[in-house]
């Protein structure tokens, strides 16, 4: 398995624990992941893996049109640290933080494909 589609499968398998630990629920739109149950709020959720492969420490990507578009919506992001296990992921640490308290960002290229620019977060930046 290519490594994107190990972080992707490692992306889903966050989530699903990050709906439980929160209580939230899947969003029904194309631009964030979840909302709060009760006020229909946007959620984000953003993981990172602790240390990639070569060593480094995982970062965060965050997308310009998302984040205006969470930001007009008054939404937040969960981040999100994980290590794999076994065939799985080990949450190691999450973090809710509402859209306008995200550290200042720096949009570079990198999200071509999804029509936008992309920003990377330090797992310290959050954490």
């Amino acid at each position: 398995m290519n490594r994107s589609k190990k972080a992707n499968k490692y992306g889903t398998a966050v989530e699903k624990k990050v709906f439980s630990k929160y209580g939230i629920v899947p969003a029904r739109s194309s631009w964030c992941d979840a909302e709060f149950r009760t006020t229909g709020t946007p959620i984000e959720i953003k993981s990172a893996m602790l240390r990639r492969s070569n060593g480094q420490p995982g970062n965060f990507k965050l997308y310009e049109q998302y984040h205006r578009r969470l930001r007009r919506n008054d939404g937040y992001y969960i981040f999100a640290v994980y290590r794999p296990y076994g065939r799985g992921t080990r949450v190691l640490k999450t973090k809710l933080v509402h859209s306008s308290r995200v550290p200042r960002l720096s949009w570079h290229g990198g999200g071509e494909h999804r029509d936008t620019r992309q920003a990377k977060l330090a797992i310290a930046d959050i954490f």
